[in-house]
């Protein structure tokens, strides 16, 4: 399973939000890393084709998604940044909703729905509305959604943006599991959120691919003479040498 993105590039008017952008994803979770602003979430959105590109190929397994069009939306999930839930649903409601616009057939609606909640961990709130969830527990609605059908391609935007540190890593756990046999892209500006959970980390500044590598590969990367604040280097020693303050030195 391969997905890759050869010169990929969009612009908003004279702003090049991804420039030639180029990477190829295997199984695993990859941690991109970098600034608002630094062209993650339109990366993202051009996968899922939200947005048009204006440039370049975007492939799995060889063919451009575009190409696949229904067959490859099949295959994907998407959790996006913002939490647009229609929160006077249930959570039940809200899947049921969400898996017919993923034309999953009726018959396998409630099976499905039940399996994603598992996942999740929101069985004993199926029949709850959505406004009285937690922040924590609106993200795992969202994540459910994104389970369903089963995809081998998991777009993660920003997803525990806004929660509190409990809450962020119990999400995050939840990620971590989901993440065997499929390809899963977390965008997030949070160090903490990937640095134990992903295999590969793509550093993102301006539209352009920096930097990428595991975590210990990145950390290795970092000048010698460089002293770390704790005895230790880490990855937020790494974001910060080349995405943040050290970076404009």
């Amino acid at each position: 399973m391969e997905l890759k993105l050869n010169e990929v590039t969009k612009k908003y008017g004279q702003k090049v939000a991804l420039d030639k952008f180029s990477y190829t994803f295997g199984n695993g979770i990859y941690g991109i890393l970098g600034a608002n602003g630094a062209g993650k979430s339109t990366m993202m959105n051009l996968i899922t084709d939200n947005v048009k590109r204006d440039g370049g190929e975007i492939l799995y397994n060889g063919t451009d998604v575009l190409k696949m069009g229904d067959e490859f939306r099949a295959i994907l999930g998407y959790m996006p940044q913002q939490q647009g839930l229609y929160e006077s649903m249930t959570a039940q409601t809200f899947l049921a909703y969400m898996a017919r616009l993923k034309r999953i057939p009726g018959r396998n609606i409630k099976a499905e729905i039940e399996r994603v909640l598992e996942l999740t961990n929101l069985k004993d709130v199926i029949h709850h509305k959505i406004y009285s969830f937690s922040g924590g527990m609106k993200q795992r609605v969202l994540l459910a959604q994104a389970m369903l059908g089963d995809p081998k391609v998991l777009i993660l935007d920003e997803p525990t943006a806004g929660l509190d540190p409990k809450e962020r890593v119990r999400l995050r756990n939840y990620i971590y599991d989901l993440s065997q046999d499929r390809i899963v892209l977390l965008a997030t500006h949070i160090v903490s959120d990937i640095e134990a959970i992903a295999g590969d980390i793509i550093l993102m500044k301006e539209g352009r691919l920096m930097l990428s590598g595991s975590p210990h590969e990145l950390i290795e990367s970092l000048p010698k003479d460089k002293k770390p604040l704790l005895g230790y280097f880490t990855l937020e020693d790494v974001y910060l040498h080349y995405l943040g303050e050290d970076a404009n030195e």
